[in-house]
């Protein structure tokens, strides 16, 4: 592990803080296009910026063939599965309640531990593990819990984003194997790369190339930046803070994300910033960072 400066820092900062808005971009651009197309061009972009980084870092090299079918699942779970159910779900969920959501990713990695991998719980994780969910509860329901004891789970779209967090997590879980033999960017540039492929399928498919000419000014700004700064050089400034962090110094910073969410989305959405998200973002991180305490 290299030794960490104050570049490494900014590096995790910027991923964290691109990420954050990526909601927020994604909700402009779905206000011109659907969602299967934001998903096309934002990944377009970004197998691009992520190819032309592992060829001048000198990382690249093809596949064993033995390894293209496990690539294609990493793939399709995590850019062309995961995306569509974010995309889909923003269509109705706010943005700061989906990064909210997301950020349980960890509750749900501990859980599937426990449950494929035996591995321990224990009692702080387990807590940790119910205020997480209590904190979920409340963010969705809005303070108002009789709505979601009567079968409701808040917006429609919050239950896509609830299961693209599960669906991240076990994204995470396989890809551990891939990162043993092969760097992070070049790994994630093959992930892409082929998640970009069967999201090709799906919007030729459901979409046609001419829904691109419906997107307005502000359009291309979301899409821009979805696929420049969150596709491209989040990833690369991210992977590069990983091998001078420790898990727990790049856990700090993903706090940030859901609260860079609900700022960018009170300015630019007119999101309402409630008690009730506050409280229950709160009850998350304390969860997910008891999930995550050694």
């Amino acid at each position: 592990m290299n030794r960490p400066n104050t570049l490494t820092y900014l590096e995790a900062l910027f991923a964290v803080i691109v990420w954050g808005a990526s909601f927020i971009a994604t909700k402009v651009a779905l206000r011109d296009i659907s969602p299967i197309a934001i998903v096309w061009l934002r990944f377009a972009m970004g197998v691009v910026i992520l190819g032309v980084a592992v060829v001048v870092r000198k990382q690249f090299a093809l596949l064993d063939r033995r390894e293209w079918c496990y690539f294609a699942l990493l793939g399709f779970l995590g850019i062309t599965f995961h995306q569509w159910l974010q995309s889909n779900g923003l269509q109705t969920s706010e943005a700061g309640t989906t990064a909210w959501i997301v950020s349980t990713t960890p509750v749900f990695m501990a859980l599937l531990g426990w449950f494929v991998l035996k591995e321990r719980l224990g009692w702080t994780k387990t807590v940790g593990i119910l205020l997480a969910f209590a904190g979920v509860l409340l963010v969705v329901s809005k303070g108002d819990f009789a709505s979601v004891s009567v079968g409701r789970f808040g917006a429609p779209g919050d239950v896509l984003i609830l299961i693209s967090a599960v669906n991240w997590a076990v994204f995470s879980v396989l890809s551990r194997r891939g990162l043993k033999s092969h760097p992070a960017s070049l790994m994630m540039f093959y992930v892409m790369a082929l998640g970009w492929v069967f999201t090709s399928l799906l919007f030729f498919a459901k979409s046609s190339p001419g829904e691109i000419g419906q997107l307005t000014f502000n359009g291309w700004l979301g899409i821009a930046f979805l696929g420049i700064f969150c596709s491209g050089l989040a990833y690369i400034a991210w992977y590069d803070a990983l091998q001078a962090l420790s898990a727990a110094q790049t856990g700090v910073f993903l706090y940030i994300e859901p609260l860079v969410a609900v700022v960018v989305a009170f300015f630019i959405l007119d999101e309402a910033v409630t008690t009730a998200s506050l409280i229950g973002g709160g009850i998350i991180i304390l969860g997910v960072w008891l999930v995550n305490r050694k």
